[in-house]
């Protein structure tokens, strides 16, 4: 789960990491009012799930959703140049992202940016610390065109962060004195809400020095391990499903785990390794997969209904694989699943099915008996081979 800048603002302050003030505006009105109780210099940034906002242009024509104003008056025309509008940046895709909030916060005199970010390493199951001279630019330039310039230290997921790896790290960014115990303090601090908040990952870019010796997280974006959100109801508050694929939203109401993709073949699958496999083999036979669908070990036949719904929602898709093994799961409650599906909505592009394991031919006579007009398979390679070729007709 993702949040918004503002309320990354938000737990910075609860946790003691340094940070300028900030608030958030649904209004123009209300940014005005906001940068009235703030500093002499306000930036105003539009508040989405996308990174490259300064360098974004909104369909209305206005570039840029960070600005630099003067006074409060500036900060309210900024603010209605953004807010109901579409922003576009090289994360958000050509469709954009909707911006119905802005932050106004205090202006900083950057001396320096440098980069700075916690994350979960899954070869090593351990937090590692990640950091590098080169901040406010995009991390994945530098890691392709400088990687020298970009350090870490491996943190025990036991003992936690030690004086030792701060002053590693402090030492490789080329701070001294009162700057480096400042990063340190903003550095456990940072590290105890990485910790606290079950966080898969935090990225500050900028950290940024100022020319009166403060060291300050300017712009933070935070993950959350999905399966700890039940430890904290108040981080999962902060859930905006307006910044997500609807299709998705949709999907997890009925525990289906689902990512939309750029493709024309949906894939209705059990079991994410074998969802990926098919995803594969869709595109190994010449097609491209539309979605990951996996509904799970034991799916209902509601679930497969729905799966449906979500599926035909997207008017990309032109043909439909279901590839269903049974283990635990029981092919014949796909097999109704698919026919109520089927009864429910107007399917008018082909339908492949490949069922295989518990209870498959009760399945499978099922779907014969039924008034369902599909394509049967035998297995992945000939299901993948007959959705393409079905589409292409």
């Amino acid at each position: 789960m993702n949040i918004h800048e503002y309320q990354a603002k938000e737990l910075f302050e609860k946790f003691g990491v340094a940070t300028p003030k900030g608030k958030v505006a649904d209004t123009a009105e209300e940014a005005k009012t906001a940068a009235a109780e703030l500093g002499d210099e306000i930036v105003v940034k539009a508040q989405v799930h996308a990174g490259g906002r300064g360098k974004g242009t909104f369909k209305n024509g206005f570039q840029g959703g960070v600005h630099l104003v003067k006074d409060a008056n500036e900060a309210a025309d900024i603010a209605s140049k953004m807010l109901g509008q579409t922003l576009v940046t090289h994360q958000t895709g050509e469709e954009g992202k909707l911006v119905s909030k802005v932050m106004v916060a205090d202006g900083v005199d950057i001396e320096k940016e440098y980069y700075l970010a916690i994350l979960m390493d899954r070869e090593s199951r351990s937090p590692v610390i990640v950091a590098s001279t080169e901040g406010g630019v995009n991390i994945e330039d530098v890691a392709e065109n400088t990687p020298e310039k970009i350090f870490n230290e491996e943190i025990h997921p036991l003992l936690g962060l030690q004086p030792y790896e701060i002053r590693n790290l402090s030492a490789g960014l080329g701070f001294s004195g009162d700057t480096a115990k400042q990063f340190g303090k903003l550095l456990k601090s940072l590290y105890n809400l990485f910790i606290s908040c079950d966080c898969s990952m935090v990225e500050v870019n900028p950290l940024v020095t100022t020319p009166d010796g403060q060291v300050l997280a300017l712009d933070a974006k935070f993950d959350f391990d999905d399966n700890a959100l039940y430890r904290h109801p108040e981080i999962a508050e902060l859930h905006d499903p307006t910044e997500e694929d609807p299709r998705e939203v949709e999907a997890a109401k009925f525990d289906l785990n689902y990512i939309g993709l750029d493709g024309n073949i949906a894939c209705l699958v059990n079991g994410a390794g074998l969802a990926m496999a098919t995803m594969d083999i869709i595109k190994q036979s010449g097609g491209e997969p539309a979605n990951f669908l996996d509904v799970g070990g034991g799916a209902t036949q509601e679930q497969v209904r729905n799966a449906f719904k979500i599926i035909l929602s997207d008017p990309n898709v032109k043909g439909i694989l279901v590839n269903i093994f049974g283990g635990i799961m029981d092919c014949d409650v796909i097999a109704k699943g698919i026919v109520a599906a089927c009864g429910e909505v107007d399917l008018n592009i082909p339908l492949v099915v490949r069922l295989e394991g518990n209870n498959v031919e009760a399945g499978k006579a099922t779907l014969a008996s039924s008034d369902v007009n599909l394509i049967a398979a035998d297995t992945l390679a000939d299901a993948a081979q007959k959705a393409v070729a079905a589409i292409t007709v």
